[in-house]
């Protein structure tokens, strides 16, 4: 990531407008095709009813033993019935919205361990490249490998690509590399907050990748629980 991102990013600034920024960066780097394309994925996805069909507040959260790159296993269940978590997915270090959420959420985490909670990320992408993520992003929170997307399958929160927009992912991007597998399947850049009795008290979900939840929004909803 350039420095100059990291510039453009003011700690006062929104997420919600550094998202739209950068959206607005891509409609003048982009051809507007590929973005009509685009587009047209996303609305592909809201089509399906994923939104709706996905884990929503209320439902008990699915469980997992994932690890990260260092090898260390992590049982969700384990987590939660000590303090409140937040499961926090991103598609890839490849993906420019995912890396501003990311580091919008660091710089968030001391809130968010004040309130109690603990913040659990997870993404599709291969350990060794969520490291590099981390890295590149100077990320300082638990990442856990959700491999071929089993724990986001219980959560209801993954898509397979439109067939649209396929060969971007697949040639371009070569999701294969970053993911391990031939799938052509992301999860949604979901984040939910989950008590100590396993049940989701908060969930953003939309099919929009541009869209993610507001970190102040996920920790006000945390200090409810206190």
């Amino acid at each position: 990531m350039s420095t100059q991102t990291h510039a453009d990013e003011s700690s006062d600034t929104s997420l919600s407008s550094q998202l739209k920024q950068t959206a607005e960066n891509a409609t003048k780097r982009y051809p507007a095709e590929v973005l009509k394309t685009f587009q047209g994925g996303v609305d592909q996805v809201r089509a399906s009813g994923i939104e709706k069909s996905a884990k929503q507040v209320g439902d008990s959260a699915a469980g997992a033993t994932l690890k990260g790159w260092d090898e260390n296993e992590v049982t969700l269940s384990e987590v939660w019935s000590e303090s409140p978590v937040i499961l926090m997915w991103y598609r890839g270090g490849w993906c420019p919205y995912c890396n501003l959420q990311l580091r919008a959420m660091q710089k968030q985490l001391s809130a968010i361990e004040g309130a109690g909670a603990k913040l659990i990320v997870l993404t599709p992408e291969l350990p060794d490249k969520a490291k590099e993520t981390a890295e590149t992003n100077d990320l300082d929170m638990l990442v856990l490998h959700d491999r071929n997307n089993e724990l986001a399958k219980k959560f209801g929160i993954v898509f397979d690509l439109p067939e649209s927009i396929v060969p971007i992912y697949r040639d371009k991007l070569q999701l294969a590399k970053f993911n391990g597998n031939d799938a052509m399947e992301l999860p949604l850049a979901a984040t939910y907050v989950i008590n100590t009795d396993g049940k989701i008290t908060y969930a953003f979900l939309d099919a929009d990748y541009k869209k993610r939840a507001e970190p102040t929004d996920v920790v006000a909803a945390v200090k409810k629980l206190q």
